[in-house]
This record gives C-alpha cells, structure tokens and sequence, in this order.
C-alpha cells in the first residue's frame, strides 16, 4: 500500500477535534473569545473526518487477515464514537449556524470524544508501526 491517503487526511480532524475541546475548555476562563472557535474548528474536524473515513474504508482491502484487521476493526469502532461525540458536540450547541457557550453537556460531548480519538489514534499508530500497515 503505497502512498495511502487515510493517514495523510487523518491529521486534521485529529488536530480540530483536539483544540476546539482545548478552546472549550479554556472558556471556562477565557470567556467567549474562545469558545468562539470551536465551532469551527468542530465543523472543519466533522467534514474532514468524513474523507478520512471513506479514505480508510477505501483501503481496508488491503489489510491482512489476523491481528492486524481485529485492531483494524477495533480502530475504526472508535474513531466512529469520537466521530459521533465531536459531531453531536457540534450539532447541540448550535442556534441557526451560530455556536453557543459551552455548557455541561458540551464539555462532557468533548472529554469523551477526546478519549475516544485518543485511544483511536493510539490504535492507528499501533497499525502502522505494530503491524506495519500502509508503510
């Protein structure tokens, strides 16, 4: 598998998902001039995420039978959850495409997500530098 297009895409959501719940939380102290980038940040993650994942799906085929596709199975349940928890974080906050301040259910939406694409990420790494796939 040469050149995939999966873990050039993957960087993005990652980095999005990661500072808009950075952001989130820093408007606890920061105020509105922070939680005014989530937002978009959230949006951005959510649309290049899609990519991402039709990018993985499109090069699943290419995974070996074994180990390497259970973690493979395991790595894309939960990026699907982190997916779901950014996207809902995304989606409850919004009034008329304008996002709101987080509250608590904001707040929780973006630390389970944030576990979720962390030991997702893990599993991706794990992938490629364990089983050695797409290098």
């Amino acid at each position: 598998m040469r050149h995939p297009v999966h873990p050039a895409l993957v960087h993005f959501p990652v980095a999005c998902w990661s500072l808009a719940t950075l952001v989130d939380f820093a408007s606890l102290w920061l105020g509105e001039r922070a939680w005014q980038w989530s937002g978009g940040l959230l949006a951005v993650g959510c649309t290049i995420a899609v990519l991402a994942m039709l990018a993985g799906l499109w090069e699943l085929t290419r995974v070996p039978d074994g180990p390497a596709l259970r973690d493979t199975y395991l790595h894309m349940s939960i990026m699907l959850a982190a997916f779901a928890l950014f996207t809902a974080r995304l989606l409850t906050r919004l009034d008329h495409l304008q996002p709101l301040a987080p509250d608590t259910l904001s707040l929780v939406l973006d630390a389970l997500g944030f576990i979720a694409l962390a030991v997702g990420g893990w599993l991706g790494g794990r992938l490629v530098y364990g089983h050695g796939i797409g290098r």
